[in-house]
């Protein structure tokens, strides 16, 4: 076992602690502290999907967390856009 993939499962596990803490901010009363925690989640998640793919070889992590990557920021503007609208 060499440093590179201990230093990576570390990662995992900090990032799997922080997926956490995330989840718990997002059951918050306010929606804009609940947004905060969704969007850490969605880059704990795609993080730790990217490091599976570098581990195992699962190819199609990576898509997935480009994925959310991407959606995440679109799904929190058309929300912000919406709760403008009220």
């Amino acid at each position: 076992m060499d440093i590179l993939l201990i230093s990576e499962y570390i990662l995992m596990f900090s990032l799997a602690i922080f997926a956490l803490a995330s989840i718990r901010i997002a059951t918050k009363k306010t929606i804009g502290i609940g947004l905060v925690g969704i969007s850490g989640f969605s880059i704990a998640v795609a993080t730790m999907l990217i490091l599976v793919q570098n581990i195992y070889g699962i190819a199609f992590c990576k898509d997935i967390a480009y994925a959310l990557v991407i959606l995440g920021p679109v799904g929190t503007i058309a929300f912000a856009r919406a709760l403008r609208g009220r």
